[in-house]
Formats: structure tokens, C-alpha cells, sequence
């Protein structure tokens, strides 16, 4: 910009001639419009101020902020496989906003029935998974999780799509009959040992790493 500036006055002098005067003046304008301009981009480029470390939605600090009544409060753990919900009880809004400030890892939410639901994600099975996990495939060949026998066809948590007939020719046909019936699932390692083999096997290996990853920790 500074350049394409100064080059337009500088065709300008030669042709109309002014005094050395005017060519100071005009100068001066100019350095004044590019002081107004890198002042104005500096300003825009400012960064934003920090935000809060917790992410708690900012309805539900503004909510326990403004409350003086004891609330609800629920504690929602998320595993990798399976979920479960634990009542802390009554307390008061100062100490569920203390709470939150002392765990900044925590989400939180407000429930419909007005009670505050802390999110806590833990990386590491639920004990109902480690007890009735199995990783099988549902009807439209994706890898899945079932809580319970595939038969049963709880569904926890779908991972990726399959290609079942590349699978097919790759894999032993005890490993694709144990994939059928369904793989036990006891702890975390296994859990990333069976997803990481099927992983290879997955039409779209985007997708597959979208949706493995979403919930790494």
C-alpha cells in the first residue's frame, strides 16, 4: 500500500511540478494516513481476551452466578465405552461454581428439571462395559460396540464402516467368525487392540480416524 502511494505522487509531481513546500505537505498526509491504517490493523489484530479455563457454558455459570437457592447436582461420567450417572446431592450455588473451578477438565450442563449435570470424560472402560462389552458388526457392517451379546443389538457406541469382502480375504476365517459372534471386551488395551486391527479394514480411512479419535484423551 505504502508503495502504491508513493509511486502515485511521485507521477504526479512530475507532471504538474509543485514546489518542494507542497511535496513535504503531501508527504506529511501520507505518512498520517498510514499511521491511521497500521494503527487500525493493529488494533483488529489485537487478540481476543483469554476465556475462562473451564468449559462450563457460560448460561450455566451466569445461571449459579445469579442463584441463591441450593440446586441439584449430578456427576455424568463418559468412558470410552459407556456412561453412568452419580447424585452428589444438594449444595449451594457458590459451591457448585467452586467445584467447577476446581475441575477445569469439567463440562457442565442444566438439565430440564433445573438440576446442574457435571460432565467428567474418563479414558478408560465403564465397569458395565467391562462386564457385557462385545465389538461386533451391525446389519450395515459397521464395527460396533454392543453392550451385551450383538444378538440382543444394544447398541453403545458405532465406529466406522467396513469393507467386509476385503476384510474377508485378508483375515483368517476364525478371526472373521469371532468378529461375527462378537469379541469380549475387558479393559482399555483390548479396546484399542481390536479397533486398531479393524481400523485397516475401514472403507473410508478418514472417517475411521474422525471417529476413533473423537473421544481420545
Amino acid at each position: 500500500m505504502e508503495f502504491s502511494l508513493w509511486k502515485k505522487i511521485k507521477q504526479k509531481l512530475r507532471r504538474s511540478r509543485r514546489p518542494i513546500w507542497q511535496l513535504g505537505s503531501i508527504i506529511a498526509a501520507v505518512l498520517i494516513l498510514i499511521s491511521s491504517y497500521t494503527g487500525g490493523s493493529a488494533a483488529a489484530a489485537e487478540p481476543d481476551k483469554p476465556q475462562p479455563q473451564n468449559d462450563a457454558p457460560n448460561s450455566v455459570i451466569e445461571t449459579l452466578s445469579g442463584q441463591s437457592e441450593q440446586v441439584n447436582v449430578r456427576l455424568r461420567m463418559i468412558y470410552l465405552c459407556g456412561d453412568e450417572m452419580k447424585t452428589l446431592g444438594k449444595m449451594s450455588a457458590k459451591a457448585a461454581l467452586r467445584m467447577l473451578s476446581q475441575h477445569p477438565e469439567w463440562n457442565a450442563v442444566m438439565h430440564a428439571d433445573g438440576a446442574v449435570v457435571m460432565e467428567q470424560r474418563i479414558d478408560d472402560l465403564s465397569e458395565s462395559c467391562k462386564r457385557n462389552g462385545y465389538i461386533s458388526l451391525d446389519k450395515a457392517g459397521n464395527l460396533t460396540l454392543f453392550d451385551g451379546s450383538p444378538k440382543e443389538k444394544k447398541v453403545m457406541r458405532t465406529f466406522f464402516q467396513l469393507d467386509v469382502h476385503y476384510m474377508e480375504s485378508s483375515l483368517p476365517k476364525e478371526r472373521i467368525d469371532q468378529l461375527m459372534n462378537g469379541i469380549r471386551i475387558t479393559d482399555k488395551d483390548e479396546f484399542n487392540s481390536v479397533i486398531s486391527t479393524f481400523s485397516d479394514y475401514a472403507l473410508d480411512r478418514n472417517e475411521k480416524v474422525e471417529k476413533v479419535m473423537k473421544r481420545s484423551f
